[in-house]
């Protein structure tokens, strides 16, 4: 239990990370990426400053279908949600052969909103 406490619990979890490849969610389950976090500039230019982990940061997120189950008829893959707070789960990488992709999973049942075009806040 020590090994585990001193190795990567404690500083955020573990962090998983996977090979490019088929990753397929089963039944309805919705796997996201492109998730909004930190600081953000505005089309005017304004630098708004990461408020992750503080009152302010308490609000929806919009993020990009990565991967969907054989049983999801709502959402398909391309599509953009917003996610009402905290309801995903924590990170995992997937290595691509010229990226790495950060795919969270989230909860089916806290879709707030679905756009087929990248909505205009998403930079």
């Amino acid at each position: 239990m020590n090994d585990i406490a001193t190795s990567k619990f404690g500083h955020g979890g573990l962090q998983y990370t996977l090979s490019d490849g088929d990753l397929q969610p089963l039944g309805k389950r919705i796997l996201v990426s492109k998730m909004q976090f930190g600081e953000k500039k505005t089309q005017g230019g304004i630098i708004l400053t990461d408020d992750d982990g503080k009152g302010t940061g308490i609000h929806p997120r919009w993020c990009q279908v990565y991967a969907v189950g054989p049983k999801q008829e709502d959402v398909t893959v391309g599509q953009w949600l917003l996610i009402a707070h905290g309801r995903w789960s924590r990170a995992f990488k997937i290595n691509k052969p010229d990226s790495i992709e950060i795919v969270r999973m989230i909860d089916e049942n806290e879709i707030l909103l679905v756009s087929d075009e990248t909505p205009s806040d998403v930079q």
